[in-house]
């Protein structure tokens, strides 16, 4: 099984390697960036932008990893955390309360969770058809809701969007010589509160011990003692509640609602996932990779727009290259991975 978790004792794991990977590729790209771009790469707030921009990315891919770990897939991620803004944002504006709208965000995210675990892992259907017949309900769910912009008027959500972490220490200069302090909005914290839940429960949990298990080879987990239905069926549970969640903290960072929320945002939390050493087959990942593949697909972004080449489709074009050199980099590593193993 490919779960130990040890750095210091043996070689490292297939998941760990390519997360490894994955870390230095990002480090190196952006001390690149500062030393060919320089601008707002010096400056820690960029990371900070980074962060507050992806929150709710980094959420989603958080639950897409653990779908993608068991070997499933779930396209409608984005569709549901486009709904739940929609739906918490008419909710505030008649006259409900903030509580009452998490609440409310948990529970179309469990929703979804609950029925496409349901038809994944107890009907046999297949993930994809599934969640994509997902997605376009949610979608359509969305448009019903309401065809045009909504803006968040609540009073107590808007004290809650507009509350920010400051550190002036680590602020800038601007200049025009206003020291411009660094800024972390509430939606990161709630993303890095996530992200190291996941990383326990998969790290040191028997269920995220079974996650592995089902996506390297579901015959021995069965005959492991694992409860492969149940397995499967927690992961969408976590997929959707991520994915209501995420729906939240997207909604405090723009504080509207829109029917072309988080479009494109499945692809990016698979994009996310895939750079970060997720394997689509199955059995290997990590959110701490995942984190870092969202943090790399923006810079890879930023470093585009910072070149001057501001068409949307340059960044489109720089994104599917840089994921077709992640799959060819992990299909080559372990290749020669397996290729060792076998010959020793």
């Amino acid at each position: 099984m490919k779960t130990k978790k040890n750095f210091l004792k043996g070689p490292l794991t297939d998941t760990q390697l390519l997360m490894t990977i994955t870390i230095g590729i990002f480090v190196l790209m952006y001390l690149l960036a500062i030393v060919f771009l320089q601008g707002g790469f010096l400056h820690v707030q960029q990371i900070f932008d980074m962060l507050n921009d992806n929150a709710s990315l980094i959420i989603v891919s958080c639950g897409l990893t653990i779908v993608m770990i068991t070997g499933g897939i779930d396209i409608s991620v984005g569709a549901v955390t486009s709904l739940v803004v929609m739906a918490c944002v008419l909710y505030l504006n008649g006259g409900g309360n903030v509580f009452m709208s998490i609440l409310l965000a948990l529970g179309i995210g469990l929703a979804f969770g609950l029925v496409h675990g349901f038809l994944v892992s107890y009907l046999d259907i297949q993930p994809f058809i599934v969640t994509l017949a997902g997605m376009f309900f949610a979608r359509g769910m969305t448009t019903i809701l309401s065809v045009n912009p909504q803006k968040a008027e609540h009073e107590g959500f808007t004290k809650l969007r507009e509350t920010q972490i400051i550190i002036p220490w680590l602020g800038y200069t601007a200049k025009n010589g206003n020291v411009v302090p660094a800024r972390i909005e509430i939606g990161v914290l709630v993303a890095i509160f996530c992200l190291i839940v996941v990383f326990l429960i998969l790290t040191f949990h028997k269920l995220g011990r079974g996650f592995y298990a089902i996506g390297g080879n579901q015959t021995s987990a069965l005959m492991l003692g694992i409860n492969v239905k149940k397995t499967r069926f927690f992961a969408y549970i976590f997929s959707g509640l991520l994915s209501g969640i995420s729906g939240f903290v997207l909604m405090m960072h723009t504080g509207a609602g829109n029917a072309t929320n988080a479009a494109g945002m499945e692809m990016n939390a698979i994009a996310s996932s895939i750079i970060g050493g997720t394997l689509l087959t199955g059995g290997v990942g990590n959110v701490i990779g995942t984190f870092f593949g969202t943090l790399t697909l923006t810079t890879i972004k930023k470093i585009v727009v910072s070149s001057g080449l501001n068409d949307p489709w340059w960044q489109s074009i720089t994104t599917g290259g840089m994921l077709c050199f992640f799959i060819l980099l992990q299909s080559v590593v372990l290749s020669r991975r397996n290729k060792n193993k076998k010959a020793a």
